[in-house]
This record gives C-alpha cells, sequence and structure tokens, in this order.
C-alpha cells in the first residue's frame, strides 16, 4: 500500500475558505493577503469532536449578573456621550482614525483622567518612546502618579506589565505595532494583528479590566488588518477630523453597551484636546447684515443637530465649460439641485460659474440640507439675500418637490434656540397634494414655521425666485 503524501493546502485567515493552491486575493471574502499555507495530511480523514468538561454551567438569562455591564464615567464627557455612558469594565474599544488627527492625544487625556480618580492605568506605546509620551503629558497636563508608561513592541512584554502593574485600564498605541514572537510574520500583518488583539482581549475578560487600542486605518479609510478585529472588540470607534481645521470629531461604528448613532466633537488645540458641548458656533458665522448668496442649514451628527452655514458665489463664467466647485459639500448633490432649479424653479446656470461651500470645515452629507444650498445658489444668483434669522432644511426631489427629513422637532428645537426667527420646512404630504402655495404657518418656541410643498414655492416665500429678479431690474432701469 503506497504511504499517504503530505500536501500543502491554503486557507484564508479572514473566513476559512481553503483552496489547493496559493493566491493573493480570498475568493470567498475578497480579502488581499489573507491565504496562508497550512500542512494537511492526504487521504480521507473524519474529524470528531468529544464532549469536554464546562467552564460554567448554564442557567436562565434571568439569573445572569449584569452589574459587570456598568459604564463607568472616563472623565471626557463627549467621550462618554458616544459610548453610551462611559468605559465598561472588561471591554475592548478599538479607536482608528487617520494620522495625526490626535488619537494619541486623545487616549492619554482619558488615561490620566482615569488615574486621577485613583484607578491605576497603563499606557503602552508602541510608536514613540516614553520621553515623547511625557513630553505631550506635560503639555497637556496628563502627569499622575498612577498613570503607568511602557515603552514595548513585544506582546509577552506587554501582558508581563499588565501582570505587574494590575490596572484597571490599558491603552495600547497601537495594535499594528506590538508583534508576537511565536506568529510567524510581521507586526500589522493579518496574523500577528489577530493574535495580539485576540489576547489583549482575553486579558480584559479574564480580569476585568478596560483595553482600549489604537489602530491604523488604509488609504480608503477601512480600519488596517483584519475584518475579524472589528469583530473581536466591543466597541469601534472612528476618529475624524481635517487637519486644516482644529475640529475633531468621534464616531461610533460598532457598541456593544450603547447607540451607534452618537457623535462627540472635540477641538484640538496646543494644549490639549478638550470636549465641544455646543459646536454650532463653529460653523456659523454670525453677518451684521443680510449677505447674498449664505443660508444657515441644520443637519443631524447621529443624534445631535449642528447648525452650518452654506454659502455660494455665482458668477458669469468665461469659458465654455463652466466651473462646479465644492468644499464640505458633495458634487453630485450640487450638480442634481442645479438641474433641479433650472427644471422646475426656471433659473438657469449652465453659463455660470458655481462655487459653494461650507463654513469652519464643517462637511455637508445630510440631504437634509438640500434646501439651504438651493436657497444660496438662488440668493447668489439674484443678489438678494435671504430675511435674516432663517434657516432652511429640507429634501429636494427630482420632480422638485421638497420631502420630509428626520428628527424635524429637534432641528426645529435648536434653530430656536440659538434665537433664529424663522424656518422654511417641507410640508407634510397629505396637505402638499394639489396645493401649490404654503402648506401651513405656525409658531413654534417664538419661532415662526413656515411649510412648502417644493422648492419654487420656498424660493417664492424668502423673495428668490424669478419674479424677485425681474422686480429688481425694473427697480434699476428706474434708477
Amino acid at each position: 500500500m503506497a504511504a499517504s503524501k503530505t500536501r500543502s493546502n491554503y486557507r484564508c485567515g479572514e473566513c476559512g475558505w481553503t483552496t489547493a493552491k496559493w493566491v493573493g486575493r480570498c475568493g470567498e471574502c475578497q480579502a488581499w493577503g489573507s491565504v496562508e499555507e497550512v500542512a494537511a495530511a492526504g487521504g480521507a480523514t473524519t474529524s470528531r469532536t468529544t464532549a469536554a468538561p464546562v467552564t460554567r454551567k448554564a442557567v436562565p438569562i434571568g439569573q445572569v449578573p449584569a452589574d459587570h455591564a456598568i459604564h463607568v464615567a472616563s472623565g471626557v464627557p463627549e467621550l462618554d456621550r458616544v459610548l453610551g455612558g462611559g468605559l465598561v469594565p472588561g471591554a475592548a474599544v478599538l479607536l482608528a482614525g487617520e494620522p495625526g488627527v490626535g488619537k494619541s492625544t486623545l487616549l492619554l487625556e482619558v488615561a490620566a483622567r482615569t488615574a486621577q480618580r485613583s484607578q491605576r492605568t497603563l499606557y503602552v506605546t508602541g510608536e514613540e518612546s516614553a520621553a515623547q509620551v511625557r513630553l505631550r503629558a506635560d503639555r497637556t497636563d496628563a502627569v499622575h502618579d498612577e498613570l503607568y508608561l511602557a515603552a514595548e513592541t513585544d506582546l509577552g512584554a506587554v501582558l508581563t506589565h499588565i501582570e505587574q502593574v494590575r490596572p484597571r485600564m490599558v491603552v495600547v498605541d497601537s495594535v499594528q505595532t506590538i508583534g508576537a514572537a511565536e506568529v510567524d510574520g510581521v507586526p500589522g500583518g493579518v496574523t500577528q494583528v489577530k493574535e495580539v488583539a485576540q489576547a489583549l482581549v482575553r486579558m480584559a475578560k479574564s480580569r476585568d479590566i478596560t483595553v482600549v487600542m489604537i489602530g491604523h486605518v488604509t488609504k480608503d479609510g477601512g480600519i488596517a488588518g483584519p475584518r475579524v478585529l472589528e469583530h473581536l472588540v466591543d466597541v469601534v470607534l472612528h476618529f475624524e477630523g481635517s487637519r486644516d481645521s482644529r475640529f475633531r470629531m468621534v464616531r461610533a461604528v460598532k457598541n456593544r453597551f450603547g447607540p451607534v448613532d452618537e457623535v462627540g466633537c472635540f477641538d484640538l488645540g496646543p494644549d490639549g484636546i478638550r470636549a465641544v458641548d455646543d459646536p454650532t458656533g463653529l460653523f456659523t458665522e454670525r453677518h451684521h447684515g443680510r449677505v447674498p448668496g449664505t443660508c444657515i442649514a441644520v443637519t443631524m451628527e447621529g443624534r445631535r443637530p449642528l447648525l452650518a452655514e452654506v454659502q455660494s458665489l455665482v458668477t458669469l463664467s468665461p469659458a465654455e465649460r463652466p466651473r462646479r466647485t465644492t468644499s464640505g459639500l458633495d458634487s453630485s448633490r450640487l450638480a442634481m439641485i442645479l438641474a433641479v432649479l433650472q427644471q422646475h424653479c426656471g433659473i438657469k446656470l449652465h453659463q455660470h460659474d458655481v462655487f459653494a461651500s461650507t463654513v469652519g470645515g464643517a462637511r455637508l452629507t445630510d440631504p437634509g440640507s438640500d434646501l439651504a444650498l438651493a436657497v444660496a445658489l438662488a440668493s447668489s444668483t439674484f443678489v438678494s439675500a435671504p430675511p435674516a434669522g432663517v434657516v432652511a432644511m429640507g429634501e429636494i426631489g427630482l420632480s422638485g418637490e421638497l420631502r420630509r427629513v428626520r428628527d424635524l422637532p429637534q432641528r426645529l428645537a435648536e434653530a430656536a434656540r440659538l434665537g433664529f426667527e424663522m424656518a422654511v420646512v417641507p410640508a407634510d404630504p397629505g396637505q402638499a397634494q394639489g396645493q401649490r402655495g404654503p402648506a401651513r404657518d405656525r409658531d413654534i418656541d417664538g419661532m415662526r414655521v413656515i411649510e412648502a410643498p417644493d422648492v419654487l414655492s420656498a424660493l417664492r416665500l424668502l423673495n428668490l425666485d424669478r419674479r424677485t429678479k425681474h422686480a429688481l431690474e425694473v427697480v434699476e432701469g428706474a434708477d
């Protein structure tokens, strides 16, 4: 009988897909660089798994104690808002973001606040030296006796530090720089990152400590490393911000202990990072008088309403192809709104350069800001400023109708709190059918709220339609 030969198989480290030859991309989950060689004995083999002793007896779910899943405040209110109340003992948190956005500064602040409550904290840095972290701590006033610092890149050494220090919270900066000596591959590779994350998560669960890991991102904005990294941890946070702005935002992508639709706002300065309780003032500009080409939009970031100013400039183009330039706005959305204004409002801008932007580096992706952009475009076209103290919110459809936006009461309440006098919003679908004028005019917290069924009616309410342009031309000709 011929002896069985040993052959090599290849298996994806992400999903377990197997193949007889090596490929650079998994044929099942389409992950790159995740297929690795595994030895398999030839011939038919039967794998049997027998029953084993249990570690803990199964009990009714009502008898399981829930006191271990209690949030503990991190000392940074905006981060607690995103986490659902604070950090949970035994939880593994992954914070990802662009290089230089302030991830290390934020977590050093969290570690210092935790140490100030007499809870021992260990900060493990694999990217910087201990002296560099100490300089940042001096600058941000984050030096405390209960805050321990270790510069390590070996997983075994990190686990030893945790055994010796016995902290209540561990910060690892970053998970891609830590390597396990027993595992093949370089630090940051698929196998290494998975092994490091699994070891840290096991340590967090077994010792009931909070582990916060910093993660790198790819050029596409995704978290670097295997996808299983996001499945292993309990909370995944994204730290966002522009290099030309001090404003930063933290979003929850995954949260087993709270909501995933909250946003935390921060201001990154030379003396550290601080929470911004009311970020509206960063995205609006209080003008001394009425300014053409501007309008205030009310957008939702998570469950928080934010007011942002939309500006536009419309000029006659000397070129054959007019320019369409945006900053903080979706260029395809701008093109759609220009087409709607031309088709349904008679505002033809095919021979004009159009520039549209936001104030303060805000990025508006909420469709509810469509109406504010349309008002700004019409105002700049007719060189006629909208009424003072007005906000506009509503999604514009291709037929020119205004669609209702989510969380409209919260948006209106925020605008009224900030002193705005009038709001133009979409009308209820039932009231808007067969009716071209305003559906209803009402008062909310001292602010006049006018409902309009379509974008043309909204522009007429603000005196920004073609009739306004004709009246201005008549007055100018009489002068």
